[in-house]
C-alpha cells in the first residue's frame, strides 16, 4: 500500500486528524521544495550519507540554513529517488569532500585539538587523527582526502602533534613486549615532557619497565608521580612497585611499601613473598607466608611457587612437604608451574624420590618440567639418570631447548661422560641452538672429560665471547695441566679487550702456579690492584698459592699477613709453600697457628704438614699428626697416605711406612713411588726394585718418580743388569728425553762400573744441563779418572752454570787420582774466580786429597783454617789418612775431636 492510498483511507471525520494531515499536507509541500532546492544547486547542502556517526543522521544538510534531508523517509515525494539517480558521482560527493577540506583546514590551524594516533595504530583502520572534544575522524588514506593534506603534513614538524594517553601507553606497552626497556622509559619522558598524564595501566607498564632495565633512579621518579597523582594505595600499582625496588636490591624500600598498604590482597603477600626469596632471605619469606596464612589468606599459584623456591633455597624438605599438602587442598597441583616448582623443590632438598613421584604426578608436562627434574638429578649426584631422562623427553617427542641442552650436558660432565656429551653436542647442532648460549658447557665439558682439543675447537667456533667463555676456556686449559696455553689465552683475551673478572684472575694464577711463571703472577698482582679487586678474598688466596707454588714464600707471606679472612685454602697454600720451599719448621709453626684459629685442616693442609716433617725428619711430630688425619677421616685419601708413606720413610721409620702403604685399600702410582723411594733412602734397594717389578705386574703404569727411584735403587746396589732393563722401560715410555731422568741414568751407570755407557747417555741427551753434568763428572772421580773430570770441567765452564756440587765431584776426582796442584788450584779458585762458597764436603774433598799424597800437616792446617766447624767426616777423612801412613801424633787429635763430636762412633 502506497503513501496516497493510506491517505485516503483515513478516517477524517476526526477533528484532530483534519488538522494533523493539513499540517502533514503543508509539511510536504516544504519537502519538495527543499528536494528541488537540492537539485537546483547540490553544492549548496553537506552530502553526510557516506560518513554518518549514527543511522537516524541527516544525509543532506544545508550550509547556511541547516535544513536537512533523508533519502529514505517515508514523506519524501516519490520523484526523489530517480533524480537522485541522475545526479553525477562528482555532484554527489561535494558536500562530502567539502567536510573533509574543512576539517583538515582545522587540523592544521590548531594540532593541539586533534589526537594523534599515526604511529601507534593497532588496527588499521583506526582513524589517524580524532577530535578531542567533537571526537571527529580523519584517515589519511581515504579517497576523500584532499591532495594537499600529505605534502603539509610531511612539511609540518613531528613534534607539532600531540598523542593520546592511549597512544603513549600502545608504544610503551610495545616497547615492553620488544624487550626495548630503555625506549620506554625514554617515551614515558616524552610523555610527561608533552603535558599527557598517564593512567594506572601505563604507570604499571613504566614500573615494569623500570624493572627489567633494572633503573633504580628512574623507578624512583615513577614513584613520585605515582604519589602526586594519588595512586600509590592502588594494589596492582603497589605490588609493582615492590617488585620493582627488590629488583633494584631495594628490599628495605619494597619492605615499607607492603607495610604502608591499607588493602593487601593475595597478589600483594605473593610479590613480597617473591621479593624476599629472590633475595636470598628466605626464612623471611617463609614467616611472611605464614602470616598470611594466619590472616586467612588463600594462597595463588604464585604464592605457592615464591615460598616453594624459598624452600628449595633453605633445603627446607619438611616445611616444603607441609606447602605441598596445601597445593593439593587448594586444587594448584595441576598448574603446570606449581609442580615444576614442587620438582625443584624436593630435588634442592635432596629427595629425587619425591620430586620423581610428584613428575610421574603431573597431568601435562611442558619443556621446564622436563629440564627441572633433569637438572634434579645433576644436583643429587644422578648424572646417568639425567641423561636417561632427557632420551626419555625425546621419545616422548618434547624438543629441548638450550636450558634442557645445559642441563644434559652439565649431567656429562658430572660423570666425565665424554661420548654422551658429543651425542649431545651432535644434537644441539641440528636444533640451530646457537652454540654462543651453551657453548661454556661444552668447554667445561670436554675440558674435564680430558678433550681440550675439541674444547678449543668450540671455543674458536663461537662467534660472540664473553668473559665466561675465557674463563671456561683458561680453567679448562689449567685442568689439563696446559698452564702455559692458559698464560698465551689470558694474553689474547686482552688483546681482545675483554675485561677480566675476580674468576678470570684466579684461573690465571693458578696456571701461574702450574708452570711457576713468578713474573707473570707479579704481573697479574699488579693488574688485580689497578683494577681494586685485591680486596678480594678468592683472588688473595690464589695469589698465595702462586707465590708459594713458584718458590716465593716471602712474596705469599705477604699477601697472605694482609688477607682479611683466611679459609683453609689459604693457610693450605702457605703451609705447602714454606714445606717445599725448605721451611719446615715455619709451615708447622703456621699449622699450629692454624689450629688455634679454629680452622679445620683439609687434604692440603695434612700434605704440607707431613712434606715439611718429612724434611725436618721430625718423626714424632709426623706420628702426632698422623692420629689428627685418623681424627678428621682422611686416612683414606690416596695423597695423604702417599704423603704419609713418604714422611715415614724419609723419618728413616721404614716399618711404618710400609704399614700405612700396606693397609692402603687403593694404591696410585705416587704411593707405589713414595714407597719405592723410602726404601732407597733407607739403603734398601733390593726391596726397592722388588716392589718396582710388583707394582708393575698389578697393572699400574710408573711415573718419572718411579723411574727415578728404581734407577736410584740400582745405583745403590750396583745393579747394572736391571738398570739396563729400567733404562729400556724408560726409553719405551718416552721419558729418556727428560734432563732429569738422563742424569739418573748417567749416574746410575757411572755407579754400576759403566761409565762408558754413562759417557754414551750423557751424549744422546739434547740438553745439557747442571745436573747432568755433575753426574758424569761424578762418575770420573768415583772411577779415578781424573784427567778426563778436568776435561769435563773445561766443557762445563764453557756454557754451564755450575755450583757447589760440581766442585765436590772434581776435587774427589783429584784425589782419586792424586792430582794435588790442580786440587789445590780449584779448591784455591772456588769463590774468588767462580763465585762457589766453600762448604764442609769441599774442605773433606781437600783433606781427603792432601791424605792420600801424604801432606798430613797440611790436611791438618785446612781443618784449622775451616771457616766452618768441622764435623765427623772431615776428621774421619783425617784419621784415615794417619792410618794409612802411620802417623800417630796427628791421628791421636784427630781421633779425639771424633770422640767428642761423636762418642758412640766405633769405628773410631
Amino acid at each position: 500500500m502506497n503513501k496516497d492510498e493510506l491517505w485516503r483511507k483515513l478516517p477524517l471525520n476526526k477533528p484532530w486528524l483534519k488538522t494533523k494531515v493539513a499540517t502533514l499536507s503543508g509539511q510536504s509541500s516544504h519537502l519538495e521544495d527543499l528536494w528541488a532546492q537540492f537539485f537546483r544547486d547540490p553544492s549548496q547542502w553537506w552530502d553526510n550519507r557516506f560518513n554518518k556517526r549514527a543511522v537516524n543522521a541527516p544525509d543532506f544538510k544545508h550550509k547556511e540554513t541547516k535544513e536537512v534531508l533523508w533519502v529514505n523517509s517515508w514523506s519524501n515525494p516519490p520523484w526523489v529517488r530517480e533524480k537522485l539517480a541522475t545526479v553525477s558521482a562528482d555532484q554527489a560527493k561535494y558536500g562530502q569532500e567539502h567536510i573533509k577540506e574543512v576539517l583538515w583546514r582545522q587540523l592544521f590551524l590548531d594540532p593541539s585539538n586533534w589526537w594523534d594516533h599515526r604511529f601507534d595504530k593497532t588496527n588499521p583502520n583506526f582513524p589517524d587523527f580524532k577530535h578531542k572534544k567533537m571526537q571527529q575522524a580523519l584517515w589519511i588514506d581515504r579517497q576523500s582526502t584532499p591532495k594537499w593534506v600529505k605534502a603539509e603534513l610531511a612539511a609540518m614538524a613531528p613534534n607539532s602533534w600531540q598523542r593520546s594517553p592511549f597512544s603513549w601507553h600502545a608504544m610503551i606497552t610495545r616497547s615492553l613486549k620488544e624487550k626495548e626497556y630503555v625506549k620506554a622509559l625514554e617515551l614515558f619522558q616524552q610523555m610527561q615532557v608533552e603535558g599527557v598524564n598517564p593512567n594506572k595501566s601505563t604507570l604499571i607498564q613504566v614500573l615494569k619497565a623500570c624493572t627489567m632495565a633494572e633503573k633504580l633512579e628512574d623507578g624512583k621518579r615513577v614513584h613520585a608521580h605515582i604519589i602526586a597523582h594519588g595512586y600509590e594505595s592502588d594494589v596492582f600499582i603497589a605490588s609493582c612497585l615492590i617488585d620493582m625496588y627488590r629488583k633494584c636490591g631495594q628490599l628495605h624500600d619494597a619492605s615499607r611499601i607492603f607495610n604502608d598498604m591499607p588493602l593487601r590482597d593475595v597478589v600483594a603477600w605473593s610479590t613480597m613473598i617473591q621479593a624476599y626469596t629472590k633475595s636470598g632471605q628466605g626464612e623471611r619469606a617463609l614467616e611472611l607466608y605464614r602470616q598470611m596464612e594466619g590472616e586467612g589468606l588463600k594462597p595463588d599459584s604464585l604464592a605457592f611457587v615464591s615460598v616453594l623456591n624459598a624452600c628449595a633455597s633453605l633445603a627446607s624438605l619438611e616445611e616444603g612437604r607441609r606447602i605441598h599438602r596445601q597445593v593439593i587442598k587448594t586444587g594448584c597441583e595441576s598448574n603446570v608451574v606449581v609442580g615444576n616448582c614442587l620438582i625443584n623443590m624436593y630435588a634442592k632438598c635432596g629427595s629425587i624420590d619425591d620430586a620423581e613421584a610428584v613428575f610421574n604426578g603431573m597431568s601435562v608436562y611442558d619443556g621446564v618440567s622436563w629440564t627441572t627434574m633433569i637438572l634434579g638429578y645433576v644436583h643429587c649426584g644422578k648424572g646417568s639418570k639425567a641423561i636417561e631422562k632427557f632420551r626419555q623427553m625425546q621419545q616422548e617427542g618434547m624438543e629441548p631447548d638450550h636450558v634442557t641442552f645445559v642441563a644434559v650436558l652439565n649431567a656429562c660432565t658430572s660423570i666425565m661422560a665424554l661420548e654422551d656429551g658429543r651425542y649431545i653436542h651432535a644434537q644441539v647442532i641440528r636444533s640451530g641452538c646457537k652454540p654462543e648460549i651453551i657453548g661454556n658447557c661444552l668447554i667445561d665439558l670436554y675440558a674435564k672429560c680430558g678433550s681440550i682439543e675439541d674444547a678449543c675447537q668450540v671455543f674458536s667456533h663461537m662467534a660472540v665471547r664473553d668473559v665466561v667463555s675465557w674463563n671456561t676456556m683458561i680453567g679448562g686449559y689449567v685442568k689439563s695441566g696446559e698452564g702455559g696455553k692458559a698464560l698465551a689465552l689470558f694474553q689474547q683475551m686482552q688483546w681482545e679487550q675483554i675485561e677480566p673478572d675476580p674468576t678470570t684472575f684466579v684461573c690465571v694464577l693458578n696456571a701461574c702456579a702450574t708452570v711457576k711463571a713468578f713474573e707473570e703472577a707479579r704481573r697479574i698482582h699488579a693488574h688485580v690492584v689497578e683494577m681494586n679487586c685485591d680486596t678480594n678474598v678468592f683472588i688473595r688466596g690464589s695469589l698465595v698459592h702462586a707465590y708459594s707454588k713458584c718458590g716465593f714464600v716471602q712474596e705469599a707471606w705477604e699477601v697472605f699477613s694482609k688477607l682479611p679472612v683466611r679459609d683453609v685454602i689459604s693457610w693450605s697454600s702457605m703451609i705447602l709453600g714454606f714445606a717445599k720451599s725448605g721451611y719446615g719448621e715455619k709451615a708447622l709453626e703456621l699449622f699450629q697457628q692454624m689450629q688455634r684459629e679454629e680452622v679445620v685442616p683439609d687434604q692440603v693442609t695434612f700434605i704440607g704438614v707431613l712434606n715439611a716433617c718429612a724434611s725436618l725428619d721430625a718423626l714424632e711430630v709426623g706420628r702426632s699428626i698422623h692420629e689428627q688425619i685418623i681424627q678428621c677421616g682422611y686416612q683414606a685419601d690416596a695423597a695423604v697416605e702417599s704423603c704419609l708413606v713418604d714422611m715415614y720413610a724419609k723419618c728413616g721409620s721404614i716399618e711404618e711406612a710400609c704399614r700405612v702403604f700396606n693397609a692402603m685399600s687403593t694404591r696410585d702410582v705416587v704411593s707405589w713411588s713414595a714407597m719405592i723411594v723410602g726404601y732407597v733412602k733407607c739403603g734398601q734397594g733390593e726391596k726397592a726394585l722388588e716392589l718396582f717389578h710388583r707394582m708393575q705386574s698389578q697393572g699400574v703404569q710408573p711415573d718419572l718418580v718411579t723411574y727415578l727411584g728404581a734407577l736410584n735403587a740400582c745405583a745403590s746396589i750396583a745393579a747394572l743388569e736391571q738398570g739396563r732393563h729400567i733404562h729400556s722401560q724408560v726409553s719405551q715410555s718416552g721419558w729418556e728425553s727428560d734432563n732429569v731422568i738422563g742424569s739418573c741414568l748417567v749416574d746410575m751407570y757411572a755407579k754400576c762400573g759403566s761409565i762408558v755407557e754413562a759417557q754414551y747417555v750423557f751424549d744422546k741427551m739434547q740438553k745439557s744441563d747442571a745436573i747432568s753434568w755433575n753426574a758424569l763428572l761424578g762418575g770420573y772421580a768415583m772411577h779415578g779418572l781424573g784427567r778426563e773430570a778436568l776435561h769435563t770441567f773445561e766443557k762445563i765452564c764453557q756454557g754451564c752454570q755450575m755450583d757447589g756440587v760440581t766442585f765436590v765431584s772434581l776435587l774427589s776426582s783429584c784425589s782419586h787420582a792424586g792430582l794435588l796442584d790442580e786440587g789445590q788450584y780449584y779448591f784455591e779458585s772456588m769463590n774468588p774466580i767462580y763465585s762457589i762458597l766453600t762448604t764442609l764436603e769441599h774442605c773433606c774433598c781437600m783433606v781427603d786429597l792432601f791424605g792420600r799424597s801424604g801432606a798430613l800437616t797440611e790436611a791438618e792446617n785446612i781443618i784449622k783454617c775451616m771457616p766452618l766447624q768441622p764435623n765427623v767426616p772431615v776428621w774421619m777423612a783425617l784419621l784415615s789418612a794417619c792410618r794409612t801412613y802411620k802417623n800417630l801424633e796427628i791421628g791421636e787429635r784427630a781421633a779425639k775431636q771424633i770422640l767428642q763430636l761423636d762418642p758412640e762412633n766405633s769405628s773410631t
